[in-house]
């Protein structure tokens, strides 16, 4: 049961950081928003760059981005901290807790879309973060896209409360017993 709760708190500390993370780009809107501004101008790229062709100059679509941003930070953090109570009240039994995995596993992976694809891909190749030196969140977006990757990994993976295999595992999310491989007929050795 140790793992079960070790899963548990692992998402509800992602839950909480993305959480967190929402209500301060909520709470103090105008700082992160120059971030963004920043990143989709590409006003801050190597001089010269022959990709600026990419950069977005419409206030307008800035602030979409950025609500856009915000509203998946938020709702990161609600799967998760929701997962993470579903995982929590359903510790004590590992089919229970098998079965409460998925407004977690959920959560996660929004996270990931959002700092790896957000972030990393688009920000980072696209708009060519990385160019910055002011405005550059390529750190950060690959910290958190790593310990989210790892804490989903971590609550999937098999361990002393989940089936060994995926066979097992899907039979048991669908509530059915395992199919069994038949057993192939052993060729009895031919002599030459």
């Amino acid at each position: 049961m140790l793992i079960r709760v070790s899963k548990a708190v692992l998402v509800l500390c992602a839950g909480v950081y993305a959480s967190l993370v929402a209500v301060n780009n909520i709470a103090d809107y105008g700082t992160n928003f120059e971030f963004v501004r920043h990143t989709l101008n590409m006003d801050t790229t190597f001089p010269g760059n022959k990709l600026n062709w990419r950069a977005l100059n419409s206030s307008t679509l800035h602030h979409f981005f950025y609500a856009a941003i915000i509203v998946a930070e938020g709702l990161t953090g609600l799967l998760c901290v929701v997962g993470a109570q579903r995982l929590w009240r359903a510790r004590a039994d590992g089919k229970e807790f098998r079965r409460a995995k998925g407004l977690a596993v959920a959560g996660l992976t929004v996270g990931i879309v959002l700092w790896f694809g957000g972030f990393i891909a688009i920000g980072g190749e696209w708009f060519l973060m990385w160019q910055s030196e002011t405005w550059n969140g390529l750190d950060t977006a690959f910290r958190t896209s790593a310990l989210m990757t790892l804490i989903l990994i971590y609550l999937t993976a098999a361990s002393d409360d989940t089936p060994v295999s995926w066979r097992q595992d899907a039979a048991l999310q669908e509530d059915r017993p395992p199919k069994r491989r038949a057993k192939r007929p052993r060729k009895s050795p031919t002599t030459r």
